[in-house]
């Protein structure tokens, strides 16, 4: 399986932090906040990683280079200024999937998430015919309403309308998931796309899974909860 970290943000909320500095080279715990998703990711064998990047994209290259001082074989897809989104993003690098399924993670994510379970959900996907998995936390107080429905049978659906329908628990998309290249099919290349359309449009055919981690994870981004999460880390 390959990987990809998303990089392209501006990381505007980080300001000034981020105004000379790309948002995943902050440092936490003692190291860029992008390494500890490396070094992961390479921990359980998924070495081939691609990373997109717009804000400060040379810092990124210059800072990580081929990956090799971790053990990595990095790629990167650059892309214009301001990004293409979350769905645009994965659509520009999809050729480096060579069409099997693929993990995906935000760069500006921090979770004790194992990355090894990927490989066993991207096999689900093939044998279950689904589009997407995705890791799905408690909701961070930033955050109450969460995003979608996870059912008892592991399928996740979108948010119902009325918040007062019983069976809606919404919890927060970690900003982890294993796709189907198929998924992206409808997005061009270059193209400006969102990814939470698509992934709602999968799950009204039901083709979207996910799972409850119920283990450490922080969104990091704001200076506030990066230098909380630098607290944790460096305490061990």
């Amino acid at each position: 399986m390959r990987a990809m970290i998303l990089a392209a943000g501006r990381g505007t909320r980080m300001r000034p932090l981020t105004d000379t500095t790309p948002k995943p080279l902050l440092p936490v715990g003692g190291k860029p906040l992008i390494v500890w998703h490396i070094q992961r990711l390479v921990h359980a064998g998924l070495t081939d990683i691609i990373i997109n990047h717009a804000w400060l994209g040379s810092k990124i290259e210059q800072t990580l280079k081929d990956g090799s001082q971790f053990g990595a074989r990095l790629q990167y897809s650059a892309e214009p200024a301001g990004g293409l989104e979350t769905a645009g993003g994965i659509a520009q690098a999809l050729d480096f999937f060579q069409d099997q399924p693929f993990l995906v993670v935000n760069g500006d994510v921090w979770s004790d998430w194992q990355p090894s379970e990927a490989i066993q959900q991207g096999q689900r996907l093939l044998t279950e015919n689904h589009l997407a998995w995705l890791l799905m936390a408690d909701n961070p107080p930033q955050h109450p309403e969460g995003d979608f429905v996870l059912d008892t049978d592991g399928r996740l659906t979108d948010k119902p309308g009325n918040t007062a329908d019983s069976r809606a628990h919404p919890l927060t998309f970690a900003g982890i998931g294993v796709y189907q290249p198929t998924l992206f099919h409808s997005v061009q290349k270059g193209e400006f796309a969102k990814l939470a359309p698509l992934l709602r449009q999968a799950m009204q055919a039901g083709m979207v899974v996910g799972m409850h981690h119920s283990g450490q994870w922080e969104d990091v981004g704001t200076p506030a909860r990066l230098a909380s999460l630098d607290r944790r880390l460096s305490a061990g």
